[in-house]
């Protein structure tokens, strides 16, 4: 009898797990105004109300549609949409129009996401680096594995030869806009 008992309560359990769980990337909760798309990664919360990640600073720039269109090729939006501490060096739309004619559509592709990837994580350090903390010379170990050194022109900051043209802090570090794209050495 206890062996019966017990596989009916293991049936339901499966069931009310299986219940549960069906269909978990559509399903949605509210907490506190907060919503999360189950399956979705960190990335999946919407929060109006708290200040925005790295990732939500992007997607809300008409300057960088371009970088935030590779973010997504790369399959990169959760992992900087977490806690961070985040450095992102951000190239506007015109940096990346300043490549060779095709780059960005080459990169785009899935067969060159690896490619992508390096560079999207060479704009990338895990420490938040304000502008007032650089100093001339400094060696900023980027998330690709490479360096880059900060250099100070006058009042202008540059990562090797991007200019910062304006920072943004966020919730999970800091954004500096920057005018080109910069590539491993």
């Amino acid at each position: 009898m206890r062996m019966v008992l017990s596989h009916i309560a293991c049936i339901a359990i499966f069931a009310t797990f299986v219940g549960c769980s069906a269909d978990t990337n559509k399903q949605a909760e509210s907490a506190g105004g907060t919503e999360i798309e189950h399956g979705a990664g960190q990335s999946g919360i919407v929060d109006d109300e708290s200040a925005k990640d790295v990732v939500k600073i992007a997607v809300g720039s008409p300057d960088h549609t371009t970088l935030v269109a590779a973010v997504k090729a790369g399959e990169l939006v959760d992992a900087l949409s977490n806690a961070g501490p985040f450095t992102v060096f951000a190239p506007v739309n015109a940096a990346f129009d300043a490549l060779p004619k095709g780059t960005v559509e080459t990169l785009l592709k899935p067969e060159n996401k690896e490619k992508l990837v390096d560079i999207l994580q060479h704009h990338v350090a895990v420490a938040v680096y304000d502008t007032d903390r650089f100093t001339h010379g400094q060696i900023i170990n980027m998330v690709d594995g490479n360096n880059v050194t900060m250099t100070q022109k006058g009042n202008d900051w540059y990562i090797d030869d991007a200019k910062i043209v304006g920072s943004v802090r966020a919730s999970n570090g800091i954004v500096h806009v920057i005018d080109k794209v910069v590539l491993a050495k």
